[in-house]
């Protein structure tokens, strides 16, 4: 009797095999590359880079 309901335990805790899909394998692959690129862009600004705003531009007739 402690067989049989440890070999049920066995069949209810062993994964079942499943199929990978190329979708997500495709997805993934998408994530690491944007994540790359983004790390990449974050090493060649670096820290120490300041976007300063342009100066307002002046109209060319200030009264008028």
């Amino acid at each position: 009797m402690a067989d049989t309901t440890i070999d049920k335990a066995r069949v209810l805790l062993t994964p079942t095999a499943r199929r990978s899909s190329a979708w997500a394998a495709l997805a993934a692959a998408g994530l690491a590359a944007m994540a790359a690129v983004l790390m990449a862009g974050v090493m060649v600004l670096g820290p120490g880079v300041r976007f300063e705003e342009p100066a307002l531009v002046q109209p060319a007739f200030p009264n008028g």
